[in-house]
């Protein structure tokens, strides 16, 4: 496993506004690539990240909102919303940045796991808030696109 570098926003890469690929295969780089962002994800202590957060336009995402349950997912898609929650977030892209967003409470995903196999989770609370955040990552989308309000962490 390796740490690979997390584009930020103001590094003006035009990386994070990219529509991602879906991934066709699975291959020893996909699994590489899984394997470096959860690792990535864990030294910058985040509970998510989206592959064009690492510089690949690919449709792959993990997330960690328990210590020691990782979910990769390629290729994921919200199935199901329902309920909402408005809670701050924050970026790994956009360091010093935070917003409350208005999200599903919870939300269904359907994506292929590591082996290939299509499987579906769900989560409520901050695991659908991440859910939707890194989905959102691989369609371009940041959260400070749809926040109710965005502030400085230094404010």
């Amino acid at each position: 496993m390796a740490q690979r570098k997390i584009v930020k926003l103001e590094d003006g890469s035009e990386i994070l506004r990219s529509v991602c690929r879906p991934v066709e295969k699975i291959t020893p780089r996909i699994l590489q690539l899984l394997d470096d962002m959860v690792e990535t994800m864990r030294e910058a202590n985040g509970c998510g990240l989206a592959a064009p957060q690492v510089g690949i336009l690919r449709r792959i995402c993990v997330v960690e909102t328990q210590p020691g349950e990782v979910i990769e997912l390629i290729n994921p898609e919200i199935i199901s919303r329902t309920g909402e929650q408005r809670e701050p977030e924050g970026c790994l892209s956009l360091p010093g940045r935070s917003g409350v967003t208005k999200r599903p409470m919870t939300v269904t995903v359907r994506a292929m796991n590591r082996e290939g196999k299509i499987f579906t989770v769900s989560g409520s609370g901050l695991k659908a808030r991440a859910f939707c955040h890194e989905i959102d990552h691989l369609d371009g989308v940041l959260f400070t696109d749809n926040a109710l309000d965005v502030y400085s962490d230094a404010e």
